[in-house]
């Protein structure tokens, strides 16, 4: 059965085929993707095989800048691959100017950039962690509540200075605001880095991963396993930051991916 969150239209051959089941809502830059298809199938996106669950639940995802179509394959158990593609809607992004940040943390030293270079080796380890679990296929909870302050996919111009894309999406409420998982999971990753201030990766499985960053506090350590809804930290204001907020990423893997249309409506 195809599940239809938005008016995004599906591709004819995804709705012609009842084994295949995929969120509308996925099918944008930015986007993910989560379905189910029969126990036994194998998925590949543009080439690279996507993990199935035993119950035949799958993710993927697409950049801030893919392509205007991809091509997922299906082979059904027993059956021949059958190439579908997919057309991805282009978004157009916003620019956001902040101003009032520390030069240091706009334009870091030599020795500050080595630490920024180690530690987006150990991001990058935490988030390439492809688990089976399943943990992603659940209905997602919002991170923590307040009001919107910074948006997936935006330009950032830091100081004046044009600086890379915001992939994150930020949550501005008082220091010591609780933060929760928006899923159950694993905690991959716990520590205190030069932007992202003191922050926490969960794996939800099949390379899903949530981030959460600037907290005051960390309450899971890594290794940890923990419940949709626990508390994991707090609000706070480490790393770049003008103000206390939460910066929560979502990706695929090593694609960042827009949290936004898959967390219930930001509450203050």
């Amino acid at each position: 059965m195809i599940r239809r969150r938005t008016g995004l239209a599906l591709p004819a051959l995804l709705l012609a085929r009842p084994a295949l089941s995929i969120s509308a809502d996925g099918m944008t830059q930015g986007g993910l993707v989560r379905g189910r298809v029969a126990p036994g199938t194998r998925l590949a996106l543009d080439g690279k095989p996507i993990r199935v669950g035993p119950g035949g639940e799958y993710a993927f995802g697409f950049g801030r800048d893919h392509a205007a179509e991809a091509t997922l394959t299906v082979t059904s158990p027993g059956g021949r691959p059958e190439a579908q593609r997919l057309a991805i809607a282009r978004r157009d992004w916003p620019v956001q100017r902040i101003t009032g940040l520390p030069p240091s943390q706009v334009t870091p030293d030599p020795e500050a950039l080595r630490r920024i270079a180690a530690e987006r080796e150990r991001l990058a380890a935490a988030r390439a962690t492809d688990s089976a679990r399943t943990d992603f296929a659940a209905a997602f909870l919002l991170p923590a509540h307040g009001r919107i302050s910074g948006v997936f996919g935006s330009q950032r111009i830091l100081n004046g200075e044009p600086r890379q894309p915001h992939f994150g999406f930020d949550i501005a409420a008082p220091t010591g605001t609780p933060i929760v998982a928006i899923a159950a999971g694993g905690v991959v990753l716990a520590a205190e880095f030069f932007f992202f201030g003191r922050l926490t990766v969960i794996d939800h499985g099949h390379g899903v991963n949530s981030l959460y960053a600037h907290m005051s506090a960390q309450d899971v350590a890594e290794g940890e396993r923990v419940a949709a809804g626990q508390r994991i930290g707090a609000i706070g204001a480490t790393g770049r930051v003008t103000g206390p907020h939460l910066h929560f990423g979502l990706s695929w893997y090593s694609t960042w991916l827009d949290a936004q249309p898959v967390l219930p409506p930001v509450t203050g």
